[in-house]
């Protein structure tokens, strides 16, 4: 076990899926560099040490979780897993690896944050799908599950697409284009810290959980460390705070930056009044669809799974509602259970990828190992438009699931069933059964200093304290259609250039 040195030039809390990438930039360019991971440290790609279910990338990862939840937010509890170990939450993620579209990015640099148009980051879209070992499915590699959706897609007006990453596209169904070598889960730490471990310059601290950023006369100074069973403190020069949409602002608030009367009400000293911190939290709301399937399809899969490769996920659809105008606001996720004894439940996942709704993460205590409270909020815009763009995406997989060519192999709806098959039936139903895109994004919003709200500006420094910056999905003014998990690495690759004075 390393450990924990009295100072670095940068230390960046959080070995996640942006801070790896961080970490890994600023090592190579021989600046010296702390990696305080919450969670534990298994070593480089091929270690015995690595869970099994972190490397299977045949299916979602799910333990060393931080165990956050919804609480008692809504009528059941809706978990929101984040993975507590080195490669953070791209040791849990399916593999899926979307960038989005054109208006995504180009909003943000509209509102005026410069640098981060779609042609500013193009760029770092490509070098990070090179780094996480991206490759894209071709329709003959699907499995008989995800070809049929494929195949059946052009009768809902969605063409078959090569793949999912031309930034312009509206519309269509691909195959994914996943981080997976060998049928293993590429998380950033093989990706990018494997390849600089070696470096003196670079130290990474295991099970070393960030109480608070130390603040001196408007500059971060240090952090407050619990490692080993006591607190201990590490001066910084720079420090990098990547611990997410979730533990991001949890770290502020503890660090007495935060809005006023919530630090207040637990005896935090107030360092910096920030408003939005933990505030604009926002997921892409999610209804997973089951059907029953069929003998023919269960034989073709079990054909399949003999064969070989099976992941449970290999195709995702792309579609626009009537509330967007511009791009696409839908995706379509076939899923396929790996587990024989769950072959029954064939299932496909839609998603609202332009949320209006908002919540927020708050703390309940000034210990950094309680859980904060977490509301999304799910389906809470007044307008009640994301609800509608749910029901359509339920309504456009209902049509695709009738169609000739696929209703003999997908058998009959099970969930959320028949009896929901009325509009206002389904409404109450996704109203009483929130679900999440495991995407959450916002609570360190970037904007610019006329900006209520904002946390961190254009350059992802913490508006107001100098030597502090934040880099994650925590500070996406509003999430891109798409999964976050190149946009994260996107984010670590942006910043990292400048902190190294590029651009």
């Amino acid at each position: 076990m390393s450990a924990l040195p009295e100072e670095s030039e940068y230390v960046v809390i959080g070995g996640g899926t942006s801070g790896n990438v961080v970490a890994a930039r600023l090592a190579e360019a021989g600046r010296e560099v702390l990696v305080l991971e919450a969670g534990p440290d298994f070593g480089p790609e091929g270690s015995a040490a690595w869970p099994a279910d972190i490397v299977d990338a045949t299916r979602l990862g799910h333990s060393h979780d931080w165990g956050y939840d919804s609480g008692d937010s809504y009528p059941w509890v809706v978990g929101f897993e984040r993975a507590r170990a080195i490669g953070g939450c791209s040791d849990f993620n399916g593999c899926t690896q979307t960038w989005g579209h054109r208006r995504d990015y180009d909003s943000w640099a509209e509102s005026g944050l410069t640098g981060w148009s779609t042609d500013d980051v193009l760029p770092l879209f490509e070098e990070g799908t090179r780094r996480m070992r991206v490759h894209t499915y071709s329709a003959a590699d699907l499995t008989p599950w995800q070809r049929a959706w494929y195949e059946a897609a052009p009768a809902a007006g969605m063409p078959c697409l090569a793949d999912l990453n031309n930034v312009d596209e509206s519309a269509g169904f691909a195959p994914e284009s996943v981080n997976i070598q060998d049928g293993v889960r590429v998380n950033t730490a093989f990706a990018y810290l494997d390849p600089v471990r070696a470096l003196p310059n670079l130290r990474i601290v295991a099970d070393a959980l960030v109480d608070r950023v130390i603040v001196t006369k408007g500059r971060a100074t240090g952090v407050v460390v619990r490692h080993q069973g006591s607190a201990a403190t590490v001066r910084a020069g720079t420090i990098v705070l990547a611990a997410g949409a979730y533990n991001s602002p949890t770290v502020l608030l503890r660090s007495g930056i935060g809005p006023y009367a919530q630090l207040a009400a637990l005896d935090i000293p107030l360092v910096r009044h920030l408003p939005g911190v933990g505030e604009n939290l926002h997921d892409q709301p999610f209804l997973l669809m089951s059907w029953s399937g069929s003998d023919e399809m269960t034989a073709a899969m079990e054909r399949a799974r003999a064969a070989g490769w099976c992941p449970d996920e290999q195709a995702m659809g792309k579609a626009a509602s009537s509330f967007d105008i511009e791009a696409f606001d839908l995706h379509f996720l076939p899923y396929s259970p790996s587990h024989l004894s769950e072959r029954k439940r064939w299932s496909v996942g839609v998603s609202a990828l332009q949320p209006r709704s908002r919540g927020f993460v708050r703390l309940r205590s000034p210990d950094p190992e309680a859980k904060p409270v977490i509301d999304h909020r799910f389906l809470a815009d007044p307008e009640g438009i994301d609800i509608a763009v749910l029901a359509e995406g339920a309504a456009i997989l209902r049509d695709l699931a009738a169609d000739s060519r696929l209703a003999p192999l997908v058998g009959t709806e099970i969930h959320p069933g028949p009896e929901t098959f009325d509009r206002d039936a389904l409404v109450a139903h996704l109203y009483r059964n929130p679900d999440n895109y495991w995407h959450p994004v916002g609570t360190c919003r970037m904007g610019t200093s006329d900006d209520p709200l904002a946390v961190v500006d254009e350059q992802a420094r913490v508006h107001g304290i100098e030597g502090l910056r934040v880099v994650d999905c925590s500070i996406m003014p509003r999430i891109p259609r798409a999964t976050t998990a190149m946009p994260a690495v996107v984010v670590g690759e942006k910043v990292s250039r400048l902190l190294l004075g590029q651009r």
